[in-house]
């Protein structure tokens, strides 16, 4: 089985308690924050890549309420728990490899840590599909966990669930955007509270 696919198994398995620990987590909102103020009034038509329980849509809307969001998840309980989070937005269980299948513009992609359970190869053609589904000037949120170029760490809890961690640089993603057609606007790292991973946030444009 693929790694991406034995992440997304744990994540499923697991939604209830990702969603507990994730909905009302603070740590990351000003990263919404900064994605909302670069956000252009007219820009309204969002795409959520692995959306989990719909932490950030929510955030999002509650900032934005005017904002029409499309929130995917290759998870179908994670799927589950954003609309029943967001009863509102559209849902979508989808392979963030396959999001080209949906034949339509949008505004605005957020992909918060998405990137960190997918191989390099697939992550260059997901930044590719993302600047061809974005409108002109269309914004990329994107988060990711920083480590050295080529490095993947399998987790196992203690109930045996893995997940498989590829991490990347700053400056090998900046790269990859810039080639595919991303002016990136903002970028800056934080340090996770819980453990020593030091988050990166990309904030590019469409050109």
């Amino acid at each position: 089985m693929e790694h991406n696919q034995v992440s997304v198994n744990t994540f499923n398995r697991r939604a209830n308690e990702y969603q507990q620990k994730y909905m009302d987590f603070d740590f990351y909102h000003d990263t919404f924050n900064t994605f909302c103020e670069l956000l252009e009034k007219e820009q309204t038509r969002v795409l959520e890549l692995a959306c989990g329980p719909g932490n950030i849509t929510q955030y999002l809307l509650n900032k934005l309420p005017h904002l029409s969001i499309l929130a995917t998840d290759l998870a179908p309980n994670m799927v589950a728990l954003a609309k029943q989070n967001n009863p509102t937005i559209e849902t979508q269980v989808l392979d963030s490899r396959e999001i080209t299948s949906l034949n339509e513009k949008f505004d605005a992609i957020v992909s918060g840590f998405c990137t960190p359970y997918l191989p390099r190869q697939d992550v260059a053609q997901l930044i590719k599909d993302c600047r061809d589904m974005l409108t002109d000037n269309g914004l990329l949120y994107l988060s990711t966990m920083l480590g050295q170029q080529g490095e993947v760490v399998t987790q196992t809890s203690s109930k045996g669930d893995q997940v498989h961690i590829y991490y990347y640089s700053q400056v090998e993603l900046e790269k990859m955007l810039e080639q595919s057609g991303f002016k990136v606007v903002k970028a800056y790292t934080k340090q996770y509270s819980e453990q020593s991973d030091i988050d990166l946030f990309i904030y590019a444009q469409a050109v």
